[in-house]
C-alpha cells in the first residue's frame, strides 16, 4: 500500500464495471483514484459470447433493452457503430396444447389471438379496468400481506393470463416459480401501476401521464429506437464489457480475490487480495462490493452478520444454457420470430428456446439454424444432478416436439454452459432482506452494494444501478473533502492585526 484508493470496485460485471466507468466521468475535473478488482481472468461476469467455424452465440444473456443510460455508455466507449437491433416486429411465441402460438402485444391481437379462450380474455378485460377482488384473506401469501407473481396476476387477469403468458415470461425472465416470487419485487413497475390506478389499465396511463410531464430532451449523440426493439453489437454483447475494461485501462486487475475487508480507525478500509505474484493490501476509502449475494455474504460475515445472514437467503437456481445449431432442413416450419417460451404442464422440460440467428442474422454459415435453450431454473432443481451429455438429449428430445421435424438429424452442439448459481430470485421477503441489509450499512459508512439482485436483473437494470451508486459515491468522496477542507481552513494560525 502506498497510496488510498478513493474507490475499490469489486467484481469486473457488467455493474462493477458501469460504476467504475460513471466514476471516471463523474470525476473529470478532480480524478479518483479507482481499482476495480475481478477474481476470474476475464471481464464481464456472466456476459459470455463466444463464436466458432462462422457460428457466434452467447451463453449468458442474449439481448438489451436499449435503455437511454444502456446506449450512452455504448456510445462513450466507442462501440456505437458496432450496435445492432432486432426487428421488434418478429412475433414470440408460446408452445401451448401442442401449437406455437404468437404472444398478443396489442388489443386487437389479444382479440383475435388463439392462446386465450374468449372467456379468459373477458376476464382478463374485466380485470384490466380494474374490476379486482381484494387481497384479503387466503389471497395473501403471509402475514404481510405480500402477495406472489401468481396471486397477484391471477387476482387480476385470471388464472388463463397467469397460466400461458405470466408464466413462461417468469421462466424466460427469472428461471423463476411464480408462486415463490414477489409481486412488488419481481414486478415492481406493474404492482405499482396496480396501485396507482386501482386497476392495470387506469394505472397504465396515469404512468404514461406522469412520465410525459419528466421527459428529458434526447440525447443527439443516442441512437434513436423504438418500443419492443431489442439489441446487441455486430461481435456479441461481450465487447462492451471488454471496451470498458479498455477505456478503465490498468485500473481493471484480473485473477485478484478478495479474502477480507476491515475497517480502519481513520475511516477507510483495509482489502487483502490474492493475487497471482503475490498477496496485495488496498487501502480505501469506499468500496463498492458488485459481486453476487453468497459471494458477499463471506465478506460480511466477520463484519455484519446480520447482513450475511439477509444476503445468504438470496436464492440462485440452477440454470442450463444449450446453444445448438441445426440444418434449416431440419425444422418443421418457417422461423421468423424471437424465440418460443413454455409454460409448465405443457409435457416439456426445457423452459424456453432463443431463435438466435433469426433474431440477429449473419450468426451462422447459410442454410444453419442457432437455437439458444434454457432448462432448470427455480421449478426443476433436478436439472443440477444432470451431466451435460444427459441435458442436451433432453434439449433435444424437446425441440423435436416443438420446433424439429420427426426426423430432424442430430444437432451440432455448440455449447453447454450450465450456471450452477444462474439468476437471484425476488422471491417473497425480496424488500425486507434488502431493508436488513441497508440498516446493517448504516454501521459501516464507505461500504456500498451493486449487484443483480437488488432492483432487476436485466443488462439495462445494472448499468442504471452501476450510475445510480458511483453518484452516491461521487458525492459522498466530495462531503468528506469538504469536511477535510473546511476543518484544515479552521487550524490554518490567523494573522494579528
Amino acid at each position: 500500500m502506498t497510496e488510498v484508493l478513493d474507490v475499490l470496485v469489486v467484481g469486473a460485471g457488467i455493474s462493477g464495471l458501469s460504476l467504475a466507468h460513471a466514476l471516471t466521468k463523474l470525476g473529470n475535473d478532480s480524478p479518483l483514484q479507482i481499482l476495480i478488482a475481478e477474481k476470474q481472468n476475464r471481464v464481464g461476469g456472466n456476459i459470455t459470447t463466444v463464436s466458432t467455424e462462422d457460428f457466434l452465440w452467447e451463453e449468458g444473456p442474449n439481448t438489451f433493452s436499449p435503455t437511454p443510460e444502456f446506449l450512452k455508455l455504448a456510445v462513450d466507449v466507442g462501440l456505437k457503430q458496432d450496435l445492432i437491433f432486432a426487428d421488434r416486429k418478429l412475433p414470440r411465441y408460446v408452445y401451448w396444447n401442442g401449437q406455437l402460438l404468437p404472444v398478443p402485444m396489442s388489443p386487437i391481437a389479444m382479440l383475435q389471438s388463439k392462446l386465450l379462450s374468449d372467456s379468459g380474455k373477458l376476464r382478463a378485460f374485466i380485470g384490466a379496468l380494474g374490476f379486482v377482488p381484494p387481497a384479503i384473506g387466503i389471497n395473501l401469501s403471509q402475514p404481510g400481506g405480500e402477495e406472489t407473481v401468481s396471486q397477484f396476476f391471477q387476482r387480476h387477469l385470471g388464472e388463463e393470463v397467469m397460466q400461458r403468458l405470466v408464466e413462461p415470461f417468469v421462466s424466460g425472465v427469472y428461471a423463476g416459480d411464480p408462486d415463490q416470487l414477489s409481486a412488488a419485487a419481481a414486478f415492481a413497475k406493474v404492482a405499482r401501476m396496480a396501485e396507482l390506478g386501482g386497476g392495470l389499465l387506469a394505472g397504465a396511463l396515469l404512468s404514461a401521464q406522469k412520465s410525459r410531464k419528466f421527459k428529458v430532451a434526447p440525447d443527439p449523440n443516442i441512437p434513436k429506437t423504438k418500443s419492443g426493439e431489442l439489441g446487441s453489437f455486430r461481435g456479441g454483447l461481450e465487447v462492451l464489457p471488454k471496451a470498458i475494461a479498455t477505456y478503465l485501462e490498468a485500473a481493471v486487475k484480473l485473477n485478484w480475490y478478495l479474502t477480507s475487508i476491515r475497517p480502519t480507525e481513520q475511516q477507510t478500509y483495509i482489502a487483502e487480495f490474492s493475487t497471482p505474484n503475490a498477496p496485495e493490501k488496498i487501502e480505501t476509502r469506499t468500496i463498492a462490493l458488485a459481486t453476487p449475494a453468497y459471494v458477499s455474504a463471506e465478506l460480511f460475515k466477520p463484519l455484519q452478520p446480520r447482513i450475511a445472514s439477509a444476503l445468504n437467503e438470496f436464492y440462485y437456481p440452477t440454470v442450463a444454457c444449450v446453444v445448438l445449431a441445426y440444418p434449416i432442413s431440419s425444422i418443421k416450419a418457417k422461423i421468423d420470430g424471437f424465440g418460443n417460451l413454455i409454460p409448465r404442464g405443457q409435457g416439456i422440460r426445457t423452459l424456453g428456446t432463443i431463435w438466435s440467428s433469426t433474431l440477429f442474422p449473419g450468426r451462422t454459415p447459410p442454410g444453419w439454424q442457432i437455437f439458444t435453450n434454457f432448462i432448470g431454473g427455480a421449478t426443476d432443481p433436478e436439472i443440477s444432478q444432470l451431466d451435460s451429455e444427459a441435458v442436451i438429449v433432453q434439449v433435444h428430445q424437446d425441440l423435436c416436439q416443438t420446433l424439429l421435424k420427426h426426423n430432424a438429424q442430430l444437432p451440432k452442439v455448440l455449447a453447454v454452459n450450465i450456471w450452477s448459481r444462474a439468476i437471484p430470485q425476488y422471491n417473497l421477503g425480496h424488500h425486507s432482506k434488502l431493508e436488513q441489509i441497508n440498516n446493517g450499512l448504516k454501521s459501516l459508512p464507505g461500504l456500498y452494494m451493486c449487484s443483480n439482485y437488488i432492483g432487476g436483473v436485466a443488462l439495462g437494470d445494472c448499468v442504471s444501478r452501476g450510475q445510480e451508486v458511483a453518484t452516491e459515491i461521487y458525492q459522498a468522496l466530495q462531503s468528506q473533502k469538504l469536511k477535510v477542507n473546511s476543518w484544515r481552513s479552521r487550524q490554518q494560525p490567523r494573522s494579528k492585526s
